[in-house]
């Protein structure tokens, strides 16, 4: 077993500092754009580091995922529209990277409002 120094600090159990919840909230808000697997991470990091910009991307992104899911189940438009959902993730990622709150062009709105379960 090694041997581990007394000030070592475990990022999840410990307060950050301000730069470092910034950070983290960036962290999250990228993460929960990458796939169903890549959201739930970011949500379980979330519920320990809890952020307005990490919450506001947690939506966005889940209201991709759902849209992408249900455009995929109708042939070709739903095909076809799914480059808008590819379009949005592209914005999402972008915005979250850049620390903004930028919500995706169309459903954006409709995102924040109905996925409140995400504080």
């Amino acid at each position: 077993m090694p041997n581990i120094p007394s000030d070592y600090d475990n990022v999840f159990e410990r307060k950050l500092s301000l730069a470092e919840r910034s950070k983290m909230a960036i962290l999250v808000a990228v993460i929960s754009y990458f796939t169903l697997i890549g959201w739930i991470v970011a949500l379980i990091i979330y519920d320990k580091h809890q952020s307005s910009l990490a919450s506001f991307h947690l939506r966005q992104s889940l209201g991709l995922i759902i849209t992408g899911a249900i455009l995929s189940l109708i042939p070709l438009v739903g095909w076809v529209l799914n480059i808008g959902v590819f379009l949005g993730w592209i914005v999402g990622i972008y915005a979250a990277i850049q620390g903004q709150e930028y919500k995706v062009p169309l459903l954006g709105d409709f995102y924040q409002r109905h996925l409140d379960f995400i504080e």
